[in-house]
């Protein structure tokens, strides 16, 4: 019956691999309140900093949905929240006015970096933490 057991350790594993995001979500969403944002809206910031080039090009909609794991509709909601906010700009595209670029601002660039050390220092409590708890060879 070892077929059972390798099942049973397959979907322990998986749930404790939920827990442990759920966790780390939660106490990212709580710690980056005081920058006024959550989990979602500094991973968002997040990909437009790595992904930019100091040229005002920005990534569509669904190039961060996918970088970001979320819906195109999810990351509408919070480019249009980040747009509010001024941390973010939209920009439609000449050809298809489907399409949105979106462009980190100087007040977005300077609120990820603000917020930047807090995030780190949740994932390394909560990752060093999760770490610590696993079995080896797990």
């Amino acid at each position: 019956m070892t077929g059972v057991n390798d099942e049973q350790l397959l979907v322990r594993q998986w749930r404790e691999l939920l827990a442990l995001h759920a966790y780390t979500v939660g106490s990212l969403d709580r710690e980056l309140q005081r920058f006024g944002l959550g989990a979602s809206d500094f991973e968002v910031l997040d990909v437009l900093v790595q992904s930019d080039s100091g040229d005002d090009r920005g990534l569509y909609v669904h190039e961060l949905a996918d970088l970001v794991h979320l819906s195109q509709s999810a990351v509408s909601r919070l480019v249009a929240r980040l747009t509010r906010d001024a941390l973010v700009t939209r920009k439609e595209c000449s050809t298809d006015r489907r399409r949105v670029r979106v462009i980190l601002t100087n007040a977005g660039r300077e609120r990820h970096g603000e917020a930047r050390p807090v995030q780190l220092a949740i994932l390394r409590q909560k990752l060093g933490e999760a770490a610590s708890t696993t079995p080896a060879g797990h």
